[in-house]
């Protein structure tokens, strides 16, 4: 209802501020797989896949063998059921996993985290960095991107009622998610034998995604009531404005940080980042028809009472 149709649950990409926000998103995909460097054949692991909208792209334009993880049974199906229209199943694996399951026998040659990040908590990020290093082969590439928190001697009363630790957003929207600061977290990464080679700031790109995801869902308002309630529909509207406005302020803000698994200095890195922005806006992919998972009989009940 909100998030377009490529179903992707974090920050697009704004070449300009009037992009829409399905190509914003594909923007994003394309960005992350140039960040990784992606060849075909590559073995690329994505941590909490969500949907499937990263695993699809990078198979179908960069001939990778991607793995999805995530702990959502209906994102599973979903993803499974986009990869075979798409006719990708065997470049593409979704699995009801938790990454700290994987098997490290198996590493993989690049991975991406995108969105996860702020679920794992302050207290395990070093098992979190930890874990990705043990299934990443030496000298390979892992993306994490994640909203992080910045440090604020007198916090406004935006952030103090809506933001921070405990309030609002926390307690009704995300209650495991803690924002981090991004040197906080690199420290994490770099103690685990993580190198750090590259952070971008892609703050100003959140206001724009959010401010079309909240249009989007008044857009569907009578629909969102219908599926849910009018005090959830109020409750994530509430939530995405006052995030919104909490990165356009500079009060938080998110992150691509590029790490590569040390292999005796190699990286095989280029020496300029040149190559990632000397290229065309990357042209629509074929999107899944239906946009979002199949809706239950009772769902279906209450849409058709909304659109009567």
């Amino acid at each position: 209802l909100f998030l377009g149709k490529w179903m992707t649950y974090s920050c697009a990409y704004f070449e300009h501020p009037e992009l829409d926000l399905d190509r914003a998103q594909e923007a994003k995909l394309d960005l992350i797989c140039r960040k990784l460097r992606l060849q075909p054949g590559d073995r690329l692991l994505d941590v909490g896949c969500g949907w499937g909208g990263l695993v699809i792209y990078a198979a179908k334009h960069y001939g990778v063998h991607a793995t999805g993880v995530t702990l959502s049974r209906p994102q599973v199906d979903f993803a499974r059921q986009w990869a075979a229209r798409e006719g990708l199943q065997d470049r593409v694996q979704i699995l009801l996993r938790d990454y700290r399951e994987l098997d490290p026998n198996q590493p993989f040659d690049k991975i991406a985290s995108v969105g996860m990040f702020e679920h794992v908590g302050r207290e395990q990020m070093q098992a979190y960095f930890k874990s990705l290093l043990a299934v990443l082969r030496p000298g390979g590439l892992l993306l994490n991107h994640a909203i992080a928190s910045l440090r604020q001697e007198k916090p406004g009363l935006l952030e103090r009622t809506l933001l921070q630790k405990g309030q609002f957003v926390q307690r009704y929207v995300f209650p495991d998610g803690e924002l981090v600061p991004i040197s906080e977290a690199l420290h994490h990464a770099e103690r685990v034998g993580l190198e750090v080679r590259d952070v971008e700031s892609l703050r100003e790109h959140y206001a724009l995604t959010l401010h079309r995801w909240v249009h989007n869902l008044e857009r569907n308002h009578e629909r969102a009531v219908a599926l849910k309630d009018e005090r959830t529909y109020r409750t994530w509207r509430l939530y995405m404005a006052a995030s919104a406005k909490g990165f356009e302020r500079g009060n938080i803000s998110v992150f691509q940080s590029l790490l590569v698994r040390n292999d005796q200095g190699r990286s095989d890195l280029p020496l300029t980042r040149r190559d990632l922005y000397a290229v065309e806006t990357p042209q629509p992919a074929p999107v899944p028809e239906q946009a979002l998972p199949s809706l239950t009989p009772a769902d279906q009940a209450l849409q058709g009472q909304a659109e009567r």
